[in-house]
């Protein structure tokens, strides 16, 4: 059993200190992978393998995202962040560095989930960092500006790509992603000490608790608060997902529909910041209701649209709703972290976000086997609303936000 954790925190690092070396890889890397994910599915297949095969080692970064989940936690609290992010670094450059050299099918799907394994370790150990080094009160900014440092990269990254592509081949992509995860990895070496290290040094060395005594001390959290960050995740899954079968499904041909991703993705960068400081100042309610609001209308609203400008209009729309809750996973995660334990139980939390990115799309193919795509979407619509009604009960109760403001008002 467990309650809301206590908002008494060690002096923070200013945001400044921390923009080069958590924001800088993070872009950087996010590039890098943005040029080189789209690319995974057309080198199997020049590789030799079916279209079913190229698919399954595509799932394999998300599968590999899964399987490091839990490890990360633990490689983090036993070796410290600044060398688990180098590690992380490290091991994505060699697996990019491998994928762009090798003629095996068995090479690259290994290849493959590194990277998936190295992006679990890099996020979790980012994301502990920042947890415990931002002031409570500007946690929620520091962590949507980081989702959004994210989204900036991803963005970028596919045009880089075709670029590459276009002067050169696709050994190049992956060569120029593992440099981006080198140069990552560097800048993550002027992370500044955290203020509890000092401290913890000077200290007697506590006691090691495992990983899964960690994650049942803390089960009730991951049973309601996790259970939301699982139907956000399905939402924010699926909206990636559904928006270009659909755009199939209405004769758009494949330029189009990429137009209408980039003219999307666009508009998820333009509110990172502003849901943050709303998030900090009025709570974590505020963003995660209207977010997961906005994106079931849009789910709803989908099988309505027939054109091109039509569907671009709801994924404008979804990418607005998705674009102001950047961070809100990150954020509530880190406000439920015990202090005692913070890595492991954030292994378990980003696990419950994960599995609903795996979740997301899979759902979309079974709903699909039975019934038209209209039907995934009205669905997806559904399951959305009830993670807004499931989030505004238990947000709230673990909101230090809230907390502060009935702290003084008391």
């Amino acid at each position: 059993m467990s309650g809301p954790p206590s908002t008494t925190q060690p002096p923070s690092i200013s945001l400044r200190r921390l923009a080069l070396p958590i924001y800088g890889p993070t872009i950087l890397i996010s590039i890098g992978m943005g040029a080189v994910v789209p690319l995974i599915a057309l080198s199997a297949l020049d590789l030799g393998a079916t279209v079913t095969q190229a698919a399954i080692i595509v799932g394999l970064m998300g599968f590999g995202q899964l399987v490091g989940d839990l490890p990360a936690g633990a490689l983090a609290q036993r070796f410290g962040e600044k060398r688990v992010l180098l590690a992380a670094c490290l091991l994505e450059a060699a697996a990019l560095l491998t994928a762009s050299r090798t003629g095996s099918l068995a090479v690259l799907a290994t290849a493959v989930f590194a990277m998936g394994l190295s992006s679990a370790v890099f996020g979790l150990a980012r994301h502990a960092y920042l947890s415990e080094a931002v002031a409570i009160g500007f946690r929620a900014r520091a962590l949507s500006t980081l989702g959004g440092t994210f989204r900036i990269g991803s963005f970028i990254g596919p045009f880089a790509g075709a670029l590459l592509i276009e002067q050169h081949s696709f050994g190049a992509t992956y060569v120029f992603a593992a440099a981006t995860s080198l140069t990552g990895g560097l800048l993550c070496l002027a992370l500044p000490e955290l203020p509890s290290a000092a401290a913890a040094a000077a200290a007697e060395p506590p006691q090691r608790r495992s990983m899964w005594t960690v994650l049942a001390e803390h089960r009730n959290v991951l049973y309601t608060l996790g259970v939301g960050v699982f139907l956000i995740m399905i939402a924010r899954a699926s909206r990636q997902a559904i928006i270009p079968l659909w755009a199939e499904f209405q004769g758009l041909d494949a330029t189009t529909t990429s137009l209408i991703f980039g003219v999307a993705a666009a508009c998820d960068m333009l509110l990172f910041y502003p849901g943050g400081a709303i998030m900090d100042r009025f709570g974590r309610m505020w963003v995660a209701l209207p977010a997961m609001l906005v994106m079931g209308a849009g789910f709803l609203l989908l099988p309505l649209s027939g054109t091109a400008v039509a569907i671009g209009l709801v994924a404008c729309f979804m990418g607005l709703g998705n674009g102001i809750s950047s961070g809100i996973v990150l954020t509530l995660g880190a406000d439920v972290a015990p202090a005692d334990g913070r890595r492991q139980f954030l292994g378990g939390w980003r696990l419950c976000g994960d599995l609903g990115s795996v979740a997301g799309p899979g759902l979309i193919s079974l709903v699909a086997l039975a019934f038209p795509l209209a039907a995934a979407a009205v669905a997806l619509g559904l399951i959305t609303w009830v993670g807004a009604a499931w989030l505004a009960k238990w947000v709230p109760a673990y909101d230090p936000a809230r907390r502060a403001r009935e702290s003084a008002s008391a």
